[in-house]
């Protein structure tokens, strides 16, 4: 059985277990998300899979990604425009730096999809991959905000392999990795690393084995996986000793 079949499998195993209906998932026009949802329409049936296309002042060229990899796989859309949302927040928060600022978008998605899974009855399926995850290359509670993540165990460079394997349209493939988060930005450029190297040197971190890669590389990769810890874990719930309580 292959890698994607033993993916989509797992994916139909958790909506059974649930008791729900079917998945919804962001489609964000990236090779992550397009990976999903073909994996979730081979699992499932194109039927039970929802792509959200939720646009906040994004590319005219990734909503038609989003819309190229629904069509591939045959799976309904639902388009919901967040940029005046994201104005209205702006206009009424105190001022925030880049960061804060970027991750009201992926914050404004998590609550969209939510708010269309309670209605539909179906599960949010999230899209962040190994090697975003390992480094918390993603928001806390916005686009890790989900109830499945089907690529958590593969590098980017295996979405890659999958995504083939099920017919993600090439454009998509192989176009620059980017959270949409402002024009021009991509992933490699904002974590300072490309995915060749971060892939390289988190499975020899895996391995146990990190001599083919230099020492400031390494420590790069380590200093990531560290400060984004709490991302990976539940929130610390404060107990009290038996004496205490």
């Amino acid at each position: 059985m292959s890698l994607a079949e033993s993916i989509a499998i797992w994916i139909r195993e958790q909506v059974e277990a649930s008791g729900l209906n079917g998945v919804v998932l962001g489609l964000s026009g990236g090779i992550d998300s397009a990976t999903v949802a073909g994996l979730a329409a081979r699992g499932l049936g194109s039927d039970q899979v929802l792509g959200v296309i939720m646009p906040a002042h994004s590319q005219p060229g990734d909503l038609n990604d989003a819309q190229l990899a629904a069509d591939a796989f045959g799976i309904e859309t639902l388009t919901i425009d967040l940029s005046e949302p994201f104005d209205r927040l702006l206009a009424i928060l105190p001022p925030g730096n880049e960061l804060a600022t970027a991750n009201l978008k992926p914050r404004l998605r998590m609550l969209t999809l939510y708010h269309i899974a309670n209605t539909r009855g179906r599960m949010v399926v999230g899209t962040g991959n190994r090697s975003e995850l390992m480094v918390g290359y993603f928001t806390k509670y916005g686009d890790g905000g989900v109830d499945l993540l089907p690529l958590a165990s593969l590098y980017k460079r295996d979405v890659r392999v999958v995504a083939r394997e099920i017919g993600v349209p090439q454009p998509i493939i192989d176009k620059p990795p980017s959270a949409g988060l402002w024009a021009g930005q991509t992933d490699e450029d904002e974590m300072g690393i490309t995915y060749e190297q971060l892939d390289g040197v988190l499975a020899a971190l895996d391995r146990g084995d990190i001599h083919a890669f230099p020492d400031e590389l390494v420590a790069k990769v380590q200093r990531m996986i560290g400060r984004s810890a709490h991302k990976r874990q539940p929130a610390p719930m404060f107990i009290p000793s038996g004496k205490d309580a």
